[in-house]
């Protein structure tokens, strides 16, 4: 009798080292799509459902993460953050699937605190460099979507017009459960709703999303001197958002 494999996907939280149990990874067709094995057993998330994606690319991808992982033999030590493809799968599974309007309500909380709506006031380096790379995609998410976006200067909070929140809502809504997996990545790492549908949409590059994110804090370590920990922290938003990225790619590839 078949013994399935279960496996937490991973989270950046966890930093818990394991070690790997099995020998051998292998991609099984199954059910018209395809399920990750280790060691002959399918791998199960913590709901106890399988690890099925329906892109065979996609699959592929998550093997090569499980045959990497502990360095790649049996004994090694490895943590939840090295499958990275397989926390996004998993979310996307257990938690988008079976109640996509949950993880629409959680994306449309970042309008109201939408990045690029909030504007500095000094330094004018800061100010010039905002109104060039995040002006441009307030005025695209208007021009291409038909959704307008209220912006402001300073910190005081604003709040976006209904309208603006239901043509929001109707996009992540056409979205499929994959791109919304990708944004509930994408998005909470850049804290910009408007940059990750430029994202899943092709209009911008993944890494070059991340660089106009994080436009602020790479502006003040010009000024201020460079900052080890917070290039650690850019370093990981822009893995995170090429993360989500990459795993809409491999989805969409079937």
């Amino acid at each position: 009798m078949t013994h399935d494999t279960d496996a937490e996907p991973a989270t950046p939280a966890a930093k818990d080292a394991r070690r790997r149990f099995w020998d051998t990874v292998d991609v099984v067709e199954q059910d018209g799509g395809y399920v990750v094995h280790l060691d002959g057993r399918p791998v199960r998330l913590p709901g106890k459902a399988l690890l099925w994606v329906k892109s065979h690319a996609l699959a592929q991808a998550l093997a090569r993460e499980w045959a990497a992982a502990g360095q790649g033999a049996k004994g090694g030590t490895f943590t939840p953050a090295d499958l990275p493809l397989t926390r996004i799968a998993g979310t996307m599974i257990e938690r988008i699937a079976p109640d996509r309007e949950a993880t629409v309500d959680a994306l449309l909380r970042y309008a109201d605190g939408e990045l690029l709506c909030y504007r500095a006031t000094h330094p004018a380096t800061l100010c010039e460099r905002q109104a060039a790379q995040w002006a441009p995609w307030v005025d695209w998410l208007r021009e291409r979507h038909g959704i307008t976006l209220r912006t402001t200067q300073g910190i005081m909070p604003i709040s976006q017009s209904p309208q603006a929140m239901e043509g929001l809502a109707a996009m992540l809504r056409g979205y499929d459960d994959a791109t919304l997996a990708a944004l509930g990545v994408i998005v909470p790492a850049m804290k910009s709703i408007v940059l990750g549908i430029a994202v899943v949409t092709g209009a911008i590059d993944a890494r070059r999303a991340a660089q106009v994110a994080t436009l602020d804090e790479r502006t003040q370590m010009e000024i201020w001197g460079r900052d080890a920990q917070q290039e650690a922290m850019l370093a990981l938003l822009e893995r995170e958002v090429v993360e989500g990225w990459t795993f809409l790619d491999l989805a969409r590839k079937g």
